[in-house]
């Protein structure tokens, strides 16, 4: 069998310089793979004169149901990938993280998209600057899709997750993707694609793949793509330097194999909770998929007096892990992703015993053409010179292989973590929570996540190894200096922030939004006796006029029963900075709404909510408050089943007093029916 490459909207084979790939557990030849004949600039430029367009025409909020449709197709299908994951030498644990992992990766996106990003196709980042004394000069920023194409470079040992991952923000900016897997288990993407391209979901021109080498693709790359790296260091560092990076200032993030540790804290003994927690961690670590995780733990950092009772503990683990064919439900372990990759982990593991030493090597007993298959026995290694040493903070064998390292205090912990250079992920387990603090705040500039488990926290922990994302993946120094997902930080990853500048008024028409200082319009027609789509931005109502009396703050702190003093004793107020009693915040609100709210019924359904709230100045018995209330902007409500259809409308709310100085300010929100 020969793996296609999806190009310009056609799957096809490459035409020489075919490899082989092979089933990781057996040995045995599946197919071979290559991309020669591939015409990479046609297919970038396919990609952004295709794909870009049919992509930044759609709303973040199309995006995310796209994304959604496709999260749901995509798990009808998923049974179809199991037997196809396990030729990898995964288990059935292995694939599910891979499979659902990446697929429940859209489903987050899809519902972040239509959560917290608007109904347009760009996003407005943050609130206006005023630039001028008289506000007639503003600034805004605004973030916008690029007009190029993400370029997706990934590793060997997530074939969906880590495609699925980088696409769901990608997409979800608005940017079309071609995806580049890694030649050896290449196979398994290349099946996922082509359901994701039998969906029919994702527009023309969204998605391509490249099945073998990238071919002179980095020499036709601009200032508008974006390429994403996962793999080794080394690698990476040569990809970064292309002149064509250089020279365009390309975006590139880079997440590469890093030194990860775990800390045990000082105050953990073996008979309590976090202990049993910590060996079940790094022997959960050391044996899913192998140990080639790029987040996998490496280095197992443990105060100097608990050094044999790990060890111990962790031996007695390894020697129940079974290992074997992942097609066996029973089995723990399965083998590395390629053979090629035995000879460098043994490779590796003998540099590390140049400073440690081997405190135990397992003998599997695996029956399944273990001799012709990729499997590699756990190793355990002892470094007694954690500070001295140089290889293990410096040298990663990719398997299942760690080395234990003992610390004398919370300073030599710290230091030994930070030895790794940078990594993705490190984890913490203990029962202290100031040692927690001690210990984050140590080692935080160093690792892009760390996690901290206790007995409290443990039962609902996702785990060391299981990047979120809700939550930024990458990190410093050696582990590449990239970030990746953390929820809309991800999408940001894919767009231009630009900043506007110009007249209140010009920038809400190219915003969408009313900006203090734009123009407003106001009708004889309460607003909210107007339909969703009758509703004009920057439509506005000045209300009546209420003055606050003494029994108004007397009848709230009964109701409401806050007798805070400086709203009902004369005495203390007067010797606080109000000089005399205000009324209640929350009551200077009741009264506005009072003031701006229509009483008869019509299309506002509900109030939603409100956001960003301050009280400016204080508002004291006898003082009379008006408010200005302002269409602000409007967002289309997904239909759902039983609702009539309707929009969030956002309000800019502004309370004055008498000197017209503003005395509150704040969003709110209402539910408003459509016509």
């Amino acid at each position: 069998m020969r793996l296609q490459s999806y190009i310009q909207g056609k799957w096809v084979e490459g035409t020489g310089n075919f490899r082989n790939y092979c089933n990781a557990v057996t040995g045995e030849k599946i197919g071979e793979i290559s991309s020669e004949g591939v015409n990479f600039k046609a297919m970038l430029d396919y990609a952004r004169n295709v794909g870009n367009k049919n992509l930044r025409e759609m709303t973040f909020h199309e995006r995310g149901r796209m994304l959604k449709s496709l999260a749901q197709y995509l798990m009808t299908r998923k049974n179809e990938f199991y037997p196809i994951s396990f030729q990898t030498g995964a288990t059935k644990v292995d694939s599910w993280i891979d499979i659902e992992g990446g697929i429940s990766t859209l489903f987050t996106y899809a519902s972040k998209g239509r959560r917290e990003l608007p109904d347009e196709t760009y996003l407005i980042d943050g609130e206006m600057e005023q630039l001028s004394k008289h506000g007639t000069f503003i600034g805004q920023h605004i973030c916008v899709p690029l007009y190029g194409v993400a370029l997706h470079i990934n590793a060997f040992n997530f074939p969906v997750w880590g495609m699925l991952e980088k696409l769901a923000p990608t997409f979800l900016a608005g940017m079309p993707a071609i995806v580049k897997p890694a030649s050896s288990t290449a196979f398994l993407t290349e099946a996922f694609v082509k359901v994701m391209i039998e969906s029919g979901i994702l527009p023309d021109g969204a998605l391509q793949l490249v099945s073998g080498s990238v071919g002179d693709t980095f020499d036709h790359l601009t200032g508008q793509d974006v390429v994403t790296f996962t793999g080794s260091a080394e690698t990476g560092r040569k990809l970064k330097s292309h002149p064509k990076i250089i020279e365009n200032s390309v975006r590139f993030n880079m997440e590469a194999d890093s030194l990860n540790c775990t800390i045990l804290g000082d105050d953990v003994t073996p008979e309590m909770d976090e202990f049993k927690l910590f060996i079940k961690e790094v022997i959960n670590e050391m044996t899913v998929k192998a140990g080639q995780k790029c987040t996998a733990i490496r280095r197992t950092i443990v105060p100097v007096g608990m050094k044999d009772a790990v060890i111990e503990a962790l031996k007695e683990r390894l020697d129940r892990t079974k290992i074997g064919d992942p097609n066996n439900e029973d089995i723990r372990m399965g083998s590395l992703a390629d053979v090629s990759q035995v000879g460098e982990v043994a490779k590796n593991v003998e540099l590390l015993k140049q400073d440690a030493e081997l405190v135990y090597e397992a003998n599997s007993g695996a029956k399944t053409n273990y001799e012709k298959g990729a499997f590699y026995d756990p190793v355990l290694l002892y470094c007694n010179t954690p500070i001295e040493a140089v290889i293990p903070h410096e040298v990663e064998a990719f398997g299942p292989v760690n080395t234990v390292m003992p610390y004398n205090s919370t300073d030599e912990a710290i230091t030994i973590a930070n030895k790794g250079g940078g990594s993705l992920v490190a984890s913490i387990f203990t029962a202290d929570d100031k040692l927690a603090r001690d210990l984050t705040l140590g080692i935080a500039p160093y690792h892009g996540r760390v996690m901290i488990i206790n007995r409290n926290s443990a039962k609902e922990s996702t785990g060391h190894g299981s990047p979120l994302p809700h939550l930024t993946h990458g990190g410093p120094g050696r582990a590449g200096g990239g970030e990746e997902m953390g929820g809309v930080r991800g999408v940001l990853k894919y767009m231009q922030r630009t900043a506007l500048q110009g007249h209140p008024t010009t920038l809400s028409k190219v915003t969408n939004k009313w900006l203090h200082g734009a123009d407003v319009q106001e009708d004889r027609i309460h607003p909210f006796m107007k339909y969703y789509d009758e509703l004009v931005i920057g439509e506005t109502l000045v209300t009546h006029r209420r003055t606050i009396t003494e029994a108004d703050v007397i009848n709230f702190a009964g109701i409401s029963g806050d007798f805070f003093y400086a709203h009902t004793d004369d005495i203390a107020a007067k010797e606080s900075f109000f000089e005399r009693r205000v009324a209640h915040g929350y009551f200077v609100l009741s009264a506005a709404a009072g003031l701006f709210v229509h009483p008869a019924p019509g299309p506002v359904i509900a109030n939603y909510g409100l956001d960003n709230l301050r009280f400016t100045q204080p508002v004291y018995p006898g003082d009379t408050i008006y408010v200005r209330l302002t269409c602000k902007q409007k967002t289309e409500k997904e239909p759902r089943e039983g609702e009539p259809p309707q929009g969030v409308v956002e309000w800019d709310v502004e309370v004055f007093n008498q000197e017209d100085e503003t005395v509150a300010v704040y969003t709110i929100l209402t539910l408003v029916k459509k016509s």
